[in-house]
């Protein structure tokens, strides 16, 4: 399917990126005894010390420097900054309450929550498998709330948060590099602030703690910015349709961990809440493989 070598590189990146975004989990599992507030608070620091090394040695420091003195930029990625920060605190969250299969319900879902922020807020017309396949994940989601009584909040808070970054990172032409290291910055004095509180108040876990804990929070910034190289080689050598599809290998992946490793129950309930949205996610790559087909049928008539 891939002959051209450079295609054959981008499988590569793509195929590690969201293995890797799949297996995050442990890495948060090895660091469940730190709070998770903690941790979030060390994603950023770190993730703004490593993104500062990486672009100074790529040469992208001014780029970034005229994003941050850009006053239409700014306040995008601020609101952007807070809304990944959030969605990253939820993820943490599920993974220390053990909720890490509705993570992965949460990421199973979110090209269905694009394809519905894309009708609100775009006006994009929705064809009728995009409209049965929200539908199947609106079902599965009563379904898990019937047979639980519990709302899915952390999966769907998972879901939207995600969507809505993208929905905001579509007005902000800046590289994702540098839009990341703009975002982490600007959210840096909260962590400051709240890090020292936490020491004046002896409630940090950083170095008050073994060397292996402390090793593993500062390993946080690579944990985040490296799968966000991958992507990016992944991205110059694929078409994003095509990427979209491998982004399906990290909620699976997360999903074999949550139940084959880390023993959470998959009950009849989960059984028919996700096969809804596997059908829902099965229509909506149908029909936009046959709506690509089409799109470039019309295209070559033309010519």
């Amino acid at each position: 399917m891939f002959r051209d070598h450079n295609e054959r590189i981008g499988v590569f990146f793509a195929t590690a990126t969201f293995c890797f975004y799949g297996l995050t989990p442990l890495y948060f599992k090895a660091v469940q005894h730190v709070p998770a507030l903690e941790v979030l608070g060390h994603r950023i620091f770190w993730s703004v010390l490593f993104l500062v090394g990486l672009l100074w040695w790529w040469g992208g420091s001014r780029a970034a420097a005229r994003s941050l003195m850009s006053w239409k930029v700014l306040p995008w990625l601020f609101l952007s900054g807070a809304i990944i920060g959030f969605n990253w605190g939820v993820f943490i969250w599920t993974v220390h309450a053990d909720r890490v299969l509705e993570a992965s319900l949460g990421y199973y879902i979110n090209p269905l929550v694009n394809v519905l922020l894309g009708l609100l807020f775009f006006g994009e017309r929705l064809r009728w498998p995009q409209w049965v396949g929200v539908t199947l994940a609106a079902a599965g989601t009563v379904n898990m709330v019937v047979a639980q009584g519990v709302l899915p909040w952390a999966g769907l808070a998972l879901a939207f948060s995600f969507g809505f970054y993208g929905l905001v990172r579509k007005k902000v032409a800046v590289k994702a590099s540098i839009g990341l290291l703009v975002e982490t910055a600007m959210l840096l004095p909260l962590v400051l602030l709240a890090a020292a509180w936490a020491w004046q108040a002896d409630m940090l876990s950083f170095a008050h703690g073994d060397l292996k804990t402390d090793l593993l929070l500062i390993s946080a910034g690579v944990i985040t910015t490296l799968p966000l190289i991958w992507f990016a080689n992944a991205a110059r050598r694929l078409p994003l349709s095509v990427i979209g599809f491998f982004q399906y290998i990290a909620p699976t992946v997360t999903l074999c961990l949550a139940v084959f490793l880390f023993g959470e129950d998959f009950t009849p309930a989960h059984g028919v809440t996700f096969a809804l949205i596997w059908i829902a996610l099965a229509l909506l790559m149908a029909d936009t493989i046959r709506y690509r087909r089409l799109s470039r049928s019309s295209l070559e008539r033309k010519d």
